[in-house]
């Protein structure tokens, strides 16, 4: 059998498409399973770090990438009333790395990696696939890329590590045009972003505490109010984009952080189902493609009888770094949205790079 063997994905979202075509340029025969009956293919902005450039690239991603991502160079941490308290360390990225930081938009990402995987031999890909046994699932090697509330991650490494809830709710939206200055500003118990994604739109997001909604309130209107009398463009971007087309969710993480990402000699889990964090490094995208490609790196000499040391080997290449991402935005979050943010304001000021 050599290194060729069969695996099941389930989930296809980034790091469950990635995950399948490494393993199809490693000569596996994939099958991915995925829940809903469409791929989502809302438009947020992923930010790409270097490292899951290099990713990208050794999956054969590279130049799909480079032709629909943009560079991202300059942003700061902002007050409320536009006061600049520090830049961003992009610049410090650049020139460790040879190369900056990209944005790309979640479309074109899942577009280019299913692209991807077609150009690597194509896997088949079953939709509305709800698992009510994820453990009966037979295949040499299962990959759980199910996201936060992964069936594959209960039904092999149990239900002590779950979602829980950060006590704030994020709206994520696209403006039509480019408000050219980019960055987060902090409130107290608040914060709204800003990045380029693409010519002439402009990718934001926004969290606040999650509190009940008054009987009768318009939640864009809530939205809009929590906001008002902030820096421009941020009142115009809310105004400016049809509350229709926002995006709501409740911010979660996984807690506590797994003990293991591989179970039995042939469960892996990659990307949420492993250390779902909240979304204040930037880094979700990112970690989910470091994920995949380590795990098929690691497979892609082993057959399904080398395929348990393929998968600690795995498990030592990224637990320890996905998990220190994971707390690192964790942290941040409890930072950010501080309720009395005098003293965080003092200390973001203080640091390198300060530019107002």
């Amino acid at each position: 059998m050599g290194s060729e063997g069969n695996a099941v994905v389930v989930g296809a979202g980034v790091g469950g498409l990635a995950t399948a075509i490494g393993l199809r340029r490693a000569g596996w025969t994939v099958t991915v399973l995925e829940g809903r009956t469409a791929l989502e293919r809302y438009g947020t902005a992923f930010g790409i770090h270097p490292t899951a450039q290099s990713a990208l690239e050794r999956l054969g991603l590279g130049e799909v990438l480079r032709a629909h991502a943009v560079p991202y160079r300059e942003a700061g941490i902002r007050r409320p009333d536009g006061r600049v308290l520090a830049a961003l360390p992009l610049g410090r990225i650049e020139r460790k790395a040879g190369r900056p930081e990209l944005l790309i938009s979640r479309p074109r990402l899942i577009d280019a990696l299913l692209a991807g995987l077609d150009g690597a031999g194509g896997a088949q890909l079953v939709y509305g696939q709800r698992l009510t046994d994820p453990a009966a699932l037979e295949a040499d090697l299962v990959v759980g890329a199910d996201g936060i509330n992964s069936a594959v991650r209960a039904a092999h490494f149990g239900r002590s590590s779950r979602p829980r809830t950060t006590g704030s709710v994020a709206w994520i939206g696209i403006a039509g045009f480019e408000t050219g200055v980019y960055g987060e500003t902090w409130g107290e118990g608040r914060f709204f972003g800003m990045t380029p994604v693409e010519p002439g739109r402009t990718n934001w997001y926004a969290t606040v505490p999650d509190a009940p909604t008054a009987p009768g309130a318009n939640a864009a209107d809530a939205l809009r109010a929590a906001f008002a009398g902030w820096h421009d463009p941020i009142p115009r971007v809310l105004a400016e984009t049809d509350p229709a087309t926002w995006i709501r969710y409740e911010m979660r993480h996984l807690h506590p952080a797994l003990p293991s990402f591989v179970a039995s000699g042939r469960v892996a889990l990659v990307g949420d189902a492993a250390h779902a964090m909240t979304p204040n490094l930037g880094q979700g995208a990112c970690t989910a493609l470091l994920d995949a490609e380590a795990l098929t790196r690691a497979v892609a000499t082993a057959g399904p009888d080398a395929l348990p040391a393929a998968l600690r080997a795995y498990d030592a290449e990224r637990r320890r770094s996905a998990q220190r991402v994971a707390l690192g935005s964790r942290t941040l979050h409890r930072f950010v949205t501080a309720r009395r943010p005098g003293l965080r304001d003092a200390l973001v000021s203080l640091l390198p790079g300060r530019s107002g």
